[in-house]
């Protein structure tokens, strides 16, 4: 009984979005290929996405993500995206985790779509382009976590089959470079649509998602508007200009169309991102710079008192009263606001 009760107790702890959407990946994907064994065909258009067939089956937008066409592909899924589920819907919630899993699944297959129909539009060839493609897969949802872990925690590093580490803002332009490879060698389904999860989820969490900051009394913002988050970070320096002055016309557009909406003006002042614990974090690192000068400065000020032997010939000076010691809870209360840096400047929060 024991024994039966520890995997039941392990199902339960899951949260519900996570175990649901793990379950619907496992139904689909073994539907998937019972057809495809049974029926002996590949092309299942009411299960995965064919840009010329869509159109008929809507829900293959959302559907086609819960499909994998392979065991190995349903294994790979099965070990990364529950694990990084769980982590995200415990920090998010339920209802943002789940939102977050329709628009970088579905955002990324209706640019697939459109893609395909202009490819279909210059080339004319539909056998291919429009019923030779079939998107399933949760490629687009991977790099999206990939790019939700860059946000929270960026330096980061882990260790990729045992043999280098690497930090955790660099994985998304390396699985988006192997997209780019496989796309230029002729698969572009469903390789590609790594890139447009990649720009899906960068825009959602860049603008739209809904964050409350406690340690604001509950201010809702929105996005992450920090420098450290912009469109400039995933690119190499000598990109940067071109970038930048592409990124700053369209969000001018953007914000003309009230397409944007306005995020906290503290957080683009501070530029600190207002991800869950940002704010608390924040302040506990310069509460610890503050000790940390004043630390500094104690030391500093002792090691340049007189010394107590003059010159010689000259008659010894007493020495100063020693002044009392800094008690733990006077440092504490030393306003970190108030408080220079070692190099003189004062740090204050915007």
């Amino acid at each position: 009984m024991a024994v039966l009760s520890t995997p039941l107790h392990y199902l339960t702890s899951v949260p519900p979005v996570t175990r649901y959407f793990t379950l619907a990946t496992i139904v689909l994907s073994s539907l998937y290929l019972w057809i495809w064994w049974s029926a002996e065909t590949t092309y299942i258009p009411y299960l995965t996405l064919v840009p010329g067939s869509s159109l008929f089956y809507p829900w293959t937008f959302v559907s086609s993500a819960l499909v994998e066409a392979s065991l190995w592909e349903l294994a790979f899924s099965l070990i990364v995206i529950p694990a990084s589920l769980r982590y995200f819907e415990r920090l998010w919630g339920s209802l943002e985790i789940l939102k977050f899993i329709l628009i970088c699944v579905t955002g990324p297959n209706l640019i697939a779509f459109a893609f395909n129909w202009i490819e279909y539009a210059a080339i004319g060839d539909a056998d291919m382009f429009l019923y030779g493609m079939q998107y399933h897969g949760q490629m687009a949802l991977f790099t999206s976590f990939l790019v939700a872990f860059t946000q929270i925690i960026p330096e980061h590093q882990v260790q990729i089959f045992g043999l280098f580490r690497v930090r955790v803002k660099r994985l998304p332009m390396v699985y988006m470079t192997f997209s780019v490879v496989m796309t230029l060698f002729g698969f572009q389904c469903p390789y590609i649509t790594i890139q447009f999860g990649w720009f899906v989820s960068w825009i959602y969490l860049r603008f739209y998602k809904r964050n409350v900051t406690d340690t604001l009394g509950g201010v809702v913002t929105y996005g992450d508007r920090s420098e450290t988050f912009a469109l400039t970070s995933w690119f190499p320096p000598f990109l940067h200009t071109p970038v930048s002055a592409l990124a700053n016309t369209v969000y001018k557009i953007a914000t003309r169309l009230r397409l944007v909406p306005s995020s906290f003006p503290q957080d683009i002042e501070s530029g600190f991102s207002q991800v869950p614990g940002g704010a608390r974090a924040e302040a506990e690192r310069r509460r610890a710079l503050a000790l940390k000068a004043l630390d500094q400065r104690l030391a500093h000020s002792s090691s340049n008192s007189p010394g107590q032997n003059g010159p010689p010939g000259q008659p010894s000076r007493p020495s100063p009263p020693a002044s009392a010691p800094v008690t733990a809870e006077q440092r504490g209360s030393v306003n970190e606001a108030d408080v220079a840096d070692p190099s003189g400047s004062t740090e204050s929060e915007e």
